[in-house]
């Protein structure tokens, strides 16, 4: 781990050259969050995990308690279990009929019930939030040990992005899959689609999904053969 300054109050904690950078962030993010539960870092405000780093906001005026911190990892990461330390999944219902499932289960091999199988069958955690409100990066909360699911995981991102994404698009790509809250452009393999709001400006939190949060992609009951895709503009999908 590099530690690098990010302002008089705030301290980078990276994590690009470890083995498992995605591992790292989410067990030490999950001690820091924890110790700042129990108040053994009263002085942070923030932990804000990104693919391979942490932010570690402190309080305005503060300073960073890089001390405490060093602490927080020492005693926190040990033998942590991150998807035994967060609650219980958020279920997502998917209907598994998007525009590229066809093309995905051709490029694997796979057939589009093992697809569908492998991505259902996955506990997913978010290890952050970006890109839009509402949008958290799920990685497997468990080791990869699935074949199928580790095909999934190396799928890369489409060659051409889309100008438009519908809103509630499940999709998968470069080892992360997500769900778009809303429509925007994209360029990640579309595996289906759900009607579950993830982003309310009106709801107290407005976004569903937080880093750590726990995620399971349930069938919604709908044939694929059968469902009704949403309204879009087909000329830009």
């Amino acid at each position: 781990m590099q530690e690098l300054p990010a302002g008089p109050d705030a301290v980078l904690l990276d994590f690009a050259d470890s083995d498992d950078p995605a591992h790292a962030v989410l067990t030490s993010a999950t001690a820091l969050r924890a110790a700042i539960a129990d108040g053994r870092l009263v002085a942070t405000e923030d932990v804000v995990p990104s693919a391979s780093s942490i932010l570690v906001q402190g309080k305005t005026g503060g300073g960073a308690d890089v001390l405490g911190i060093h602490r927080a990892l020492r005693f926190g990461t040990a033998g942590i279990d991150v998807a035994e330390s967060t609650q219980q999944p958020v279920e997502i219902p998917v209907h598994y009929d998007g525009d590229d499932l066809d093309d995905v289960a051709s490029a694997l091999g796979m057939s589009v019930d093992a697809v569908i199988a492998a991505h259902r069958g996955t506990e997913w955690i978010v290890q952050f939030m970006g890109f839009a409100p509402g949008f958290g990066y799920l990685v497997p909360a468990f080791d990869a040990a699935d074949t199928d699911l580790a095909g999934l995981l190396n799928l890369p991102r489409r060659p051409h992005a889309r100008t438009r994404v519908p809103t509630g698009s499940v999709a998968i790509a470069a080892g992360y899959s997500a769900v778009y809250p809303r429509d925007s452009p994209g360029g990640w393999n579309l595996l289906g689609r759900t009607r579950i709001s993830l982003w309310n400006e009106h709801d107290d939190p407005p976004a569903m999904l937080a880093p750590g949060t726990r995620v399971r992609f349930v069938d919604a009951g709908v044939p694929r053969d059968l469902a009704a895709r949403p309204d879009d503009d087909t000329e830009n999908r």
